[in-house]
């Protein structure tokens, strides 16, 4: 029992340490030359989300909460406000990119030339929207996961 606790601790180390390296290696071709950013905590966000949510969803076995039906309840309406949240941040995103013009592009990011800034804006605004959506729908699917887990667990003895 205590090994399984162990390996489980050790799971959530590491998923947590690839979701950090993850974020770095995604985020910095933007923060790298981008003067602002004001969607960054957001960024970081959808990408945290989406690979938490996604891991869950495949690996809830080998998680932490994997046999705390009280903690799944909770997560389940918990989910509620995240995929609002997610939604109308996703929401702002797209409107600011709608927004840009010549003189906030170059505010944004700096003076590196107009077909690098394009190639930057298209990285940002598709990396923005992969993650965002995904993040919305592993969010939908880990509140299924969870409903589905309780009742095996109630009904079946499993998770």
């Amino acid at each position: 029992m205590k090994a399984d606790i162990r390996l489980k601790w050790i799971m959530e180390i590491v998923w947590w340490i690839i979701t950090a390296v993850v974020c770095i290696v995604v985020l910095y071709p933007l923060i790298s030359v981008m003067n602002s950013y004001e969607f960054l905590i957001t960024n970081v966000a959808f990408i945290v989300i989406f690979i938490i949510m996604t891991r869950h969803i495949f690996l809830l076995k080998y998680s932490l909460i994997s046999n705390i039906n009280w903690l799944k309840l909770v997560l389940i309406f918990l989910c509620i406000p995240i995929i609002a949240y997610l939604i109308q941040n996703i929401n702002l995103f797209q409107t600011f990119v709608d927004n840009l013009n010549d003189d906030t592009w170059n505010d944004i990011f700096g003076e590196i030339g107009r077909e690098k800034q394009n190639q930057l804006y298209s990285y940002m605004r598709t990396e923005m929207l992969l993650f965002g959506t995904g993040a919305v729908i592993s969010s939908l699917g880990f509140a299924i996961r969870m409903i589905i887990s309780i009742w095996r667990q109630k009904n079946k003895g499993t998770v």
